[in-house]
């Protein structure tokens, strides 16, 4: 596909074809893996954490645990210094999500505009208040094909990313070289 553009006097075919595929080559190099002490942190730091939420669950036969709380601890215990991995991020951007998934499943009930509305707006209301964290993109989706009620929204969803965030705040701190949050 070409558009005509004026190139001073004369009007020359320009493709627009070809740029747009240009960009998805990529460029640089993938990052280098981690090293073994950041690997054994964050296996330990999410193990913990979600042996916690299971044994919550398991003692008082409620909903501790959510899908999307997995993903959280990768990015707690792996990638620690990240804007994606910080408090705000993790706490503001699961009651976000959980509040539009549950505001969609209350007014439009389980359907395909339901669930694809939930994701859309989670990622458009996460970045316009700065609270952007991946995992929680899910919670629209886990909230709307589970049905859940609005109690969802304080167990699993708030009471499950703060307990990540404690345990990010002890288990992170432990290594001298690692400082969580880097802001709140």
């Amino acid at each position: 596909m070409s558009e005509l553009v004026r190139v001073g006097n004369k009007i020359e075919k320009k493709n627009i074809i070809k740029p747009f595929i240009l960009k998805m080559k990529g460029g640089g190099h993938a990052p280098s893996r981690t090293n073994f002490a950041d690997a054994f942190t964050g296996a330990i730091g999410g193990l913990i954490c979600i042996f916690v939420l299971l044994l919550l669950t398991n003692y008082t036969n409620a909903p501790w645990l959510m899908a999307s709380l997995g993903g959280s601890c990768v990015l707690v215990f792996v990638v620690w210094n990240a804007p994606l991995s910080q408090p705000r991020n993790i706490i503001g951007g699961h009651l976000v999500s959980a509040c539009i998934g549950l505001v969609l499943y209350s007014t439009l009930g389980s359907s395909m505009l339901s669930i694809s509305l939930g994701v859309g707006l989670t990622i458009f209301f996460m970045a316009l208040l700065g609270i952007i964290h991946p995992p929680a993109g899910a919670n629209p989706i886990i909230i709307i094909l589970g049905g859940y009620s609005w109690s969802y929204l304080i167990m699993p969803v708030l009471i499950g990313a703060v307990i990540i965030v404690f345990f990010g705040l002890l288990i992170n701190n432990l290594r001298e070289t690692r400082k969580y949050p880097q802001f709140w």
